[in-house]
């Protein structure tokens, strides 16, 4: 069971009665509190308001406590273990299978799953570790976010939990699976072809029907989309593991998909991303709501104990401090540290200066915006935030190629001219690429351009139907010339592998990093034989290069917080969660 912690409330001078009393009134500020025997005593004393914080960063509220007992998951008892140690006026105890864990943890004997027999020879080490450490984490009843980097093999390293699982007879459930569906599939297909799976594909009524029957499958696999239509579907199922691929689907709190996968019943719940934190740290806060509700406590309170104080005041001590909390519960890898045998990943920015026609269009579009900017108060601004964003979405149009919004320009554009200049030059040299861009209009151009040249060239774009899109992929790799993959960035950043190709070429800058090098990782990744190269293509003097500034600063906050050596010790030892104690 979930949970481990009985806390059993009582106190040499209070009765429970006394104690709840004290509880109500501290929350409603009042300065006195009545006993039982009738007599007034002062709210502020140093336990009770000690008691009455823990409870308030658990989320916990006083009329939870049943004649003085109170049950919480795992991932709280640590916190409240700790933060009651100090209330000596209070006795708590705890059951078997919270002393259980505790000793387990001080004798360093940690309880993990064999590694199943037929991937002994598959996993490297490091994917070896992250199975011992995902199987710990799920036999402690804790959540665990695997944050390796992109092209790492989480997906690998967790099918071989499910079938580790289903050999051990560890549950007679089927897990939920959310993700990119075709490519979980025929990954599973590959490496546990014993596991059965239910792909929730096709129809709302095909999808619903496979749900009625959902204990014929040991994994069933579906999408978010498909998830958001068929909650109702959901609402009497349990599941073993809820596996959330590419978890930065859940970054916004507030998303009706970030509160989907929330309401699904699990017995245990895992994360997988390779960029836990895109842009803010509350993205980081909306995962763990998912995986340990209240570990963060709530959104309102991480807010002001956490990012704010981190974000505006660059507070290093509250950031080691969230590093620390959240450190025993992710494992992240970076390529660099473990595969000794990925070969190198070389990155180049190209400069490009515009003509004077292309020039002559930005500067006057650029006066606009300033203009209109100049002429707006803060609440303007608030109101007309999108306008102002889709008018710098107009300069970034003209960085790439005028032509995106102007049907009548008859000038050239130098970043597309030195951009096919490129691609000549390395299918020259044999070599595959991949090319990204966010404007599917610009890979139309570009699709034009090398038609002329006779070059074989594939496109994926959100409205490619899936099943062409495993086709082109599969045409693409098992293609003996060189050729090139025009991709928009958003479709392209998850569940493709094309590590046939070296070459990736990003044509426009994005705000974040992150969505960047997911889109690099399609091709540097395991499997990869030969270094890759990438070069980014960026307008001098124009917004282009601002972007690339930004993109620097939101990195070094999620490596900030990312970067506790912890997060890279797949072993999950005593210390490790001992900390959490102390």
């Amino acid at each position: 069971t979930n949970e481990l912690l009985n806390v059993d409330l009582t106190s040499q001078e209070h009765s429970l009665e006394d104690i709840q009393a004290a509880l109500k009134a501290y929350q409603e500020k009042k300065r006195y509190f009545v006993l039982k025997n009738g007599m007034l005593q002062k709210t502020e004393q140093p336990t009770i308001e000690q008691l009455a914080q823990t409870m308030h960063d658990l989320n916990i509220k006083f009329t939870d406590f049943i004649h003085g007992k109170l049950q919480i998951p795992a991932y709280r008892s640590f916190y409240f273990a700790k933060q009651t140690k100090s209330m000596s006026a209070l006795h708590f105890s705890t059951n078997d299978t919270f002393n259980r864990l505790i000793a387990d943890l001080s004798n360093n004997r940690i309880r993990r799953d064999a590694i199943p027999q037929t991937l002994q020879n598959t996993l490297r080490p490091y994917q070896k570790a992250g199975f011992n450490w995902l199987s710990t984490i799920i036999n402690y009843n804790f959540g665990g976010l695997l944050a390796d980097e992109m092209g790492l093999g989480k997906t690998l390293q967790v099918i071989a939990v499910l079938l580790a699982r289903k050999q051990q007879h560890k549950s007679n459930l089927p897990s939920l699976v959310i993700a990119v569906i075709y490519n979980w599939q025929a990954e599973i297909k590959k490496f546990a072809p014993e596991l059965s799976v239910g792909v929730l594909g096709g129809s709302t009524d095909e999808r619903r029907n496979m749900l009625v029957h959902q204990n014929k499958y040991d994994v069933l696999i579906t999408s978010y989309q498909s998830l958001n239509h068929d909650l109702e579907a959901y609402h009497n199922l349990s599941f073993n593991l809820q596996i959330l691929d590419e978890a930065q689907n859940i970054k916004n709190h507030q998303s009706i998909t970030a509160q989907s996968v929330k309401v699904i019943k699990a017995q245990h719940r895992l994360a997988l991303t390779g960029t836990p934190i895109e842009n803010k740290l509350s993205e980081l806060w909306s995962i763990f709501d998912y995986l340990m509700p209240g570990f963060l406590g709530s959104y309102v309170d991480f807010k002001k104990k956490f990012e704010v104080p981190i974000v505006k005041k660059e507070d290093k001590d509250l950031e080691s401090a969230l590093s620390e909390t959240v450190a025993p519960f992710i494992l992240r890898r970076l390529k660099k540290d473990v595969l000794k045998d990925l070969p190198a990943k070389d990155e180049e920015v190209i400069p490009i200066k515009m003509n004077q026609k292309q020039a002559g269009l930005y500067h006057l579009q650029m006066n606009k915006i300033i203009a209109q900017l100049n002429g707006q108060d803060d609440d303007d601004f608030k109101k007309f935030r999108f306008q102002i964003l889709a008018q710098i979405t107009k300069l970034r149009e003209i960085c790439c190629d005028p032509h995106l919004l102007y049907d009548n320009y008859h000038g050239k554009s130098d970043k597309l001219k030195a951009t096919i200049d490129l691609i000549k030059s390395n299918l020259e040299n044999g070599h595959k690429i991949l090319l990204f861009s966010q404007f599917t209009s610009m890979l139309d151009i570009l699709q034009e351009k090398l038609a002329k040249l006779k070059v074989p060239t594939f496109m994926l774009t959100g409205s490619t139907p899936k099943e062409k899109r495993q086709e082109d992929i599969q045409h693409f790799n098992s293609l003996k010339q060189p050729g090139v993959f025009l991709i928009s960035l958003k479709a392209g950043g998850t569940g493709i592998n094309l590590t046939s190709a070296d070459v990736v070429i990003h044509y426009d800058p994005w705000w974040n990093i992150a969505a960047e090098n997911q889109a690099t990782d399609r091709a540097h990744r395991i499997g990869q034989k030969n270094s890759v190269k990438i070069y980014k293509m960026v307008t001098q003097d124009t917004v282009e290069e601002r972007i690339i500034k930004l993109q620097q600063k939101k990195a070094e906050l999620a490596q900030a917080i990312l970067n506790n050596k912890d997060m890279a010790n797949a072993a999950m030892n005593r210390e490790d969660l001992l900390k959490l104690l102390k």
